[in-house]
């Protein structure tokens, strides 16, 4: 049986590496998907599409599971999502999200969905490790090892710093929307 996770994984955290291994207890494979694999360069999508199947492949390299990792770009038609999904990815048996939207959608195509334990959420959180990045804060130790070596390979404390940076009037910043 092979099962589905979808995230945008800006950064890949702990929470995400304790959902992988919890849905690889329960299927034989595990589909991992990028979501919004065309966003990039934002203060919620701050990392590319590439970056992050380097990224993330690294750390479920580390994992048992045996996945599959398919960048998965955004389209604006709701009603169509779950067969672009099904077009990208191989054949899945059940989806796991926590979602409501993305329940009903892969529910109303028939999909078994399967809600997912969240792990330490308050901290295991994109957008706080994003924060704390910004802040200057301690945030590597909520990410696998291999997670920082990558984010400081390419340089992405910086990145989110310059992205956060404006020259709008008021301190307004068009890329955060």
């Amino acid at each position: 049986m092979r099962g589905l996770v979808i995230g945008r994984f800006q950064p890949f955290h702990l929470g995400h590496r304790f959902l992988v291994d919890h849905v690889g207890e329960e299927v034989d494979e595990v589909i991992v998907g990028i979501g919004s694999a065309g966003q990039s360069h934002s203060l919620k999508n701050p990392f590319t599409s590439g970056e992050r199947v380097h990224i993330v492949q690294d750390a479920l390299d580390e994992l048992d599971a045996k996945t599959y990792l398919i960048p998965i770009a955004d389209i604006d038609r709701d009603a169509m999502w779950v067969k672009h999904i099904e077009i990208l990815c191989p054949a899945f048996d059940v989806v796991y999200s926590n979602n409501p939207f993305v329940e009903r959608l892969f529910e109303e195509d028939g999909y078994e969905v399967r809600g997912t334990p969240l792990h330490n959420r308050e901290e295991y959180c994109g957008s706080e490790i994003r924060r704390r990045m910004l802040d200057g804060e301690e945030w590597d130790h909520l990410v696998p090892d291999v997670v920082v070596e990558a984010i400081e390979e390419i340089d992405g404390v910086a990145r989110l710093r310059k992205i956060n940076e404006t020259d709008e009037p008021a301190g307004e910043n068009p890329r955060t929307h």
